[in-house]
């Protein structure tokens, strides 16, 4: 008799094995009834203003309101993304062509292999980055070539040193600025320079800029859109989760390239009915808000949270560089001065850290190999907490708990 399996190869190429194990030690340590300070996983521990909740119950009470919402948005919802675009970085695109909505941006980085690539095709991918990039290729069955990122070189992807026959083959090239998890920043030219190599070499540029709104110090991230000639050879994913405190709502857009921005609207016909509509509606309200100078303005928030926590480290013995912007610390692993129960390396501290400490980390190299010898922190606890972490992951180093 023959045996099968019921689980598809494929999963096992979707993402890191360390998420799911960060995940138990913390179940683990919460059994163990550990106080745990959870600065794992980049999920916003604030809700949204009253004034986009206040839109999403009245528009849930509507009798209207739960009919098939139709998988490209709403013309109100694209019309406004499309005006915030041009409030934020001043660039134009038509919410008819070049824009569609999407269950956050994940949804879309999750599939958009399926919707632009053929067998045989290359995408060229950062490494570290987000673990929905390789994922979303895996499903397509489509070849990742990773570009190293390394902070000798400002954690920019070198393109140059991709061979002829990688570009030949590549089909698109995925940057991320601010990214996630190294919390590097771009320029207007970069963003030029990398216009100008994709153009060169006939690929598109796909931009994840979901931390375009938590950015500190005075900067503000532009969008590669905003490059003259850019929308005929890049998309852009934008995110309402981090911006506006919405990430369990599920609502994002990407706009661009029309060709690309359809490709991503046929697959997403076949596959799914759109974005709840009064998400869409709170959507509207928030980026509404956001246009009128009203709306909550995140970046501040996790500025003071980044001073607060790499200076309570610093004085703990643990220098951290201080990013310009996402919801993150990107760090090299702390001194030790104790004895580690194995080798030490990302993944144990984070465990030992976690199981004497009580604070949750991920290890860099959930991330891709680049980020071995790293960890990220996720700047998603009050201030109060941040000092508590602190000085729990102060002891840990020093061997006194």
């Amino acid at each position: 008799m023959t045996t099968k399996t019921w689980r598809a190869d494929r999963l096992s190429r979707l993402g890191s094995s360390i998420f799911a194990e960060v995940a138990a030690w913390k179940r683990t340590a919460i059994g163990r009834g550990l106080d745990v300070i959870d600065l794992s996983i980049g999920s916003p521990d604030l809700p949204p203003s009253a004034a986009i909740r206040d839109a999403l119950s009245q528009a849930a009470l509507r009798d209207d309101a739960y009919g098939y919402p139709g998988s490209k948005g709403t013309a109100a919802f694209l019309a406004k993304a499309a005006e915030w675009l041009a409030f934020r970085f001043g660039i134009t695109v038509d919410p008819e062509q070049e824009l569609v909505s999407l269950m956050g941006s994940q949804d879309g980085l999750g599939h958009l292999a399926l919707a632009l690539c053929n067998p045989g095709d290359i995408a060229l991918l950062p490494d570290p980055g987000y673990p929905v990039y390789a994922a979303g290729l895996a499903l397509a069955g489509i070849e990742p070539y990773l570009m190293p990122l390394r902070a000798e070189n400002g954690y920019m992807p070198d393109f140059g040193a991709i061979p002829d026959d990688v570009w030949q083959r590549t089909k698109f090239m995925l940057l991320n600025y601010p990214s996630n998890p190294v919390s590097a920043v771009a320029d207007l030219a970069f963003f030029r320079h990398a216009v100008e190599t994709a153009k060169a070499r006939g690929v598109l540029i796909v931009h994840d800029l979901a931390y375009s709104e938590m950015a500190f110090d005075g900067y503000r991230p532009p969008s590669i859109l905003e490059v003259e000639g850019a929308i005929e050879t890049a998309v852009e994913f934008h995110s309402l989760s981090k911006s506006f405190n919405m990430a369990g709502c599920r609502i994002g857009f990407l706009a661009g390239n029309r060709e690309a921005v359809a490709a991503m609207r046929e697959l997403k016909a076949n596959i799914d009915y759109g974005v709840f509509l009064p998400v869409q509606e709170a959507g509207i309200v928030a980026l509404d808000l956001d246009i009128a100078g009203a709306g909550r303005k995140v970046g501040d928030m996790y500025e003071r949270r980044r001073d607060v926590l790499v200076e309570a480290l610093s004085a703990q013995g643990w220098d951290i560089a201080r990013p310009k912007a996402t919801m993150f610390l990107w760090a090299k692993l702390p001194p030790m001065h104790r004895q580690l129960s194995e080798p030490w390396d990302a993944r144990r501290i984070s465990r030992e850290m976690l199981e004497r400490a009580g604070v949750a980390v991920i290890p860099g190299d959930a991330f891709g190999a680049e980020g071995k010898g790293y960890v990220r922190i996720a700047l998603v606890e009050h201030e109060d907490r941040l000092r508590e972490a602190a000085l729990r992951i102060g002891a840990f180093i020093r061997g006194e708990c």
